[in-house]
């Protein structure tokens, strides 16, 4: 590989800011209407706006619970406060020059802008470190090109999956740097970072420490990358435990960064540590000690935590077959539709021919290259079992299809023939950015769709959340409403109310309950609404959630309601005549109040 003048190419980083500067602009541009008319259309967005709200507001840095779910116990959340410091650090320097409304709309537009900014240092980082020191802004351009990818940075996701992504981004980093002290200390921090946030990238870093530690069985002289890794791992995962651990997350669950991952991951450390200390110069020994640690680690884990080796969410197969299986973002990349499929894996696809290729083409690197090989199979492989992989795996693409993009267009700009140097590179960026995949999807005709209303279900469940038609039910005394699991974070975070439940899985009585409500019969539903002390019920009729309820239950509750069967301890609230929600006050049971 030919390497760039490192003069030439010394201000690198400041052309990436500019980069990354016109790319938020244009982003913020693009989302401007969301931002304005304060839309977070994800469920998660809107609960972690009201997380950070309840903080600002005095609760406590430790307790995570959200109180305006499910009162007055309130809801587990097994997220952590990493993704709330920028957030809350926007709202609490502009509140004083915009006022609190526009400091929340400033906050959710900037805030998922700076993952974004780390995300794109780091992947250019990598591409300069494995490729070339002049490829990274292909690695930009064909990062960008992944749909799934953006999406989790545009503004108003706040969320915390674009510092999941991000911290991913950094830990290949530190893979590919030469220097191994550094290099280990990269992955090992970026680890801990990752896992102090969530265990969804908990495959790829486990790939990623498995990667060092192979690296170091075939050459000793990887030792200082391996010591410095398992000194970052279990340093890094201890000190985040102790700084961002929520109260909840101290008890022994498998969902997050509790005592189970964190003893597991200081043991990682500590046996990564003393492996690098061993004096053998034959890797056969190393390997043996290798395994012997391995299968340490995996017996601990078996012993010590049996309870997470099923479904780490830990919900019972009630609630799995009743909603978990539904949710669309953990369902496989092969039920989805085509244009779905395509679209996400494209680049993932491209990326991983792009490596294997690189194997062949670029053999000074092949071990490198053969890291990038494992980490795109296993990507690809996971959007197969939930196709939420899909961001990963196409920020885990660009490395293969930027290395094949690059040798294949460095001849040509020193082709003979314009039309080489001209419609070429334009063609091989198509192809390897897995834009070709969006492309043909974009004109390529639709299967003709029965009418089965899809278009009123995609229609209500965006006009549901906004906030002229939540602004009326806002004006109520501030109570509990019984309503849609997924209305219910949206509709604690812009009004006083308190709800039910939203769509977390630790608070699975509740979901159920919900559940139970809208697909049982009258009774039933009463008994549960005046078990939770609920003063009105909300629906909306034809949102996405409202249509499974009566999928399932054609003749349950809320079927019943929308055909206008209303029962006699339910009291219509007036809504204006172009609101798509549906309210009544809870008529409470003789003797007892809401």
């Amino acid at each position: 590989m030919e390497t760039g003048n490192p003069h030439k190419d010394a201000h690198w980083s400041r052309w990436l800011l500019l980069i990354w500067g016109v790319m938020s602009a244009l982003l913020i541009a693009f989302r401007w209407q969301n931002i304005d008319f304060f839309i977070l259309a994800d469920t998660d967005d809107n609960l972690r706006l009201a997380q950070v709200k309840a903080w600002l507001g005095g609760q406590d840095w430790s307790d995570l619970r959200q109180y305006k779910l499910n009162p007055p116990m309130g809801a587990d959340i097994h997220w952590s406060r990493i993704p709330d410091l920028p957030i809350a650090g926007i709202m609490l320097l502009l509140e004083p020059f915009m006022g609190w409304i526009n400091a929340q709309k400033a906050a959710i537009a900037l805030a998922p802008l700076i993952p974004f900014g780390l995300a794109l240092y780091a992947h250019a980082l990598t591409v300069r470190r494995l490729v070339d020191p002049r490829a990274w802004p292909l690695a930009v351009a064909i990062l960008i090109s992944g749909a799934s990818f953006l999406t989790m940075f545009a503004p108003t996701r706040i969320d915390h999956h674009g510092w999941q992504l991000a911290f991913l981004a950094l830990t290949l980093t530190g893979l590919f740097d030469e220097k191994r002290l550094r290099g280990g200390l990269t992955t090992g921090c970026a680890t801990a970072l990752s896992l102090s946030v969530g265990l969804e990238m908990l495959p790829y870093l486990a790939l990623c420490g498995g990667v060092i530690g192979l690296r170091w069985i075939i050459d000793a002289a990887q030792a200082l990358r391996l010591r410095a890794y398992g000194v970052a791992l279990a340093g890094g995962t201890a000190l985040g435990f102790a700084l961002f651990a929520s109260q909840a997350n101290h008890a022994l669950r498998c969902d997050a960064l509790t005592p189970v991952w964190l003893s597991t991951m200081v043991l990682a450390g500590a046996m990564l540590t003393a492996l690098s200390y061993l004096p053998t110069r034959h890797w056969t020994p190393r390997l043996a000690c290798a395994g012997v640690a391995g299968l340490g680690l995996a017996g601990f884990f078996y012993a010590a935590w049996p309870q997470c080796l099923t479904r780490p969410e830990g919900i019972s197969d009630e609630l799995y077959r009743t909603w978990f299986v539904n949710i669309t973002e953990v369902r496989p990349l092969y039920v989805q539709s085509a244009k779905t499929a395509v679209t996400a894996a494209a680049l993932p696809v491209a990326g991983l021919v792009g490596a294997v290729s690189m194997l062949w083409l670029d053999r000074a690197k092949r071990v490198l290259w053969m890291q990038v090989v494992l980490l795109s199979l296993v990507s690809v492989l996971m959007m197969f079992w939930q196709m939420r992989a899909a961001p990963a795996a196409q920020l885990l693409a660009v490395p293969g299809a930027v290395g094949l993009a690059w040798t294949l267009m460095l001849p040509l700009a020193r082709a003979r023939h314009m039309a080489a140097r001209m419609v070429m590179p334009p063609i091989i960026f198509l192809l390897l950015s897995g834009l070709i995949g969006q492309l043909v999807m974009s004109v390529w005709p639709a299967p003709e769709v029965k009418a089965t209303g899809r278009a009123a279900i995609r229609n209500a469940s965006a006009r549901c959340a906004t906030l002229s038609a939540l602004r009326p039910v806002a004006a109520l005394p501030p109570a509990t409403i019984f309503t849609f699991v997924d209305l219910s974070p949206r509709l604690i975070n812009v009004t006083g109310h308190s709800a039910i439940s939203g769509p977390y899985h630790r608070n699975g009585d509740a979901i159920l309950d919900v559940f139970r409500v809208f697909r049982g019969t009258p009774a039933e539903a009463r008994r549960i609404i005046t078990a939770h002390r609920a003063s009105y019920l909300l629906i909306c009729p034809n949102m996405a959630e409202g249509a499974n309820h009566k999928k399932f239950a054609p003749k349950g509750f809320l079927a019943q309601l929308e055909r206008g069967q209303v029962p006699d301890w339910l009291t219509p609230v007036a809504l204006p005549a172009t609101s798509p929600l549906r309210l009544w006050r809870v008529v409470p049971l003789e003797g007892r109040q809401n």
